[in-house]
């Protein structure tokens, strides 16, 4: 159970970056190289390549050799276990709100009417 929450607590720290949920998104497309991660990014070349070391420590990202160039591609498995995390407190937000839709529709039905909301009101006549 350590190693599962060490997982998820690099990938939350992976994410917690912008810049590196920018590279995610740009890496769903497609692999890239470092320079055209770098692109859309006012950074060096150097600070790109400590994101995607977050990133690989994460296993978020995957870079490969071919020839001289290492593209570098999304791998969605800690994304995936992140999300089932997140799911299970889904259900606790959904239990807590379906306890408030509960509680109003009580309040509501407790309130006594509003006589100007009443049909046939004296609305429109002289």
């Amino acid at each position: 159970m350590v190693a599962a929450a060490d997982t998820l607590s690099q990938t939350f720290a992976a994410l917690a970056d912008p810049t590196r949920r920018a590279i995610l998104g740009r890496l769903a497309e497609g692999e890239a190289t470092v320079s055209q991660l770098a692109e859309p990014f006012d950074v060096t070349l150097p600070a790109i390549t400590k994101h995607l070391k977050v990133l690989e420590r994460a296993g978020l990202v995957e870079r490969s050799k071919r020839a001289q160039w290492r593209p570098c591609r999304l791998k969605a498995a800690p994304l995936r276990d992140a999300a089932g995390w997140i799911a299970d407190y889904r259900r606790f937000w959904e239990a807590s709100l379906d306890r408030l839709d509960a509680y109003l529709q009580k309040v509501q039905a407790e309130l006594p009417a509003d006589p100007k909301n009443k049909k046939g009101s004296q609305r429109g006549r002289k």
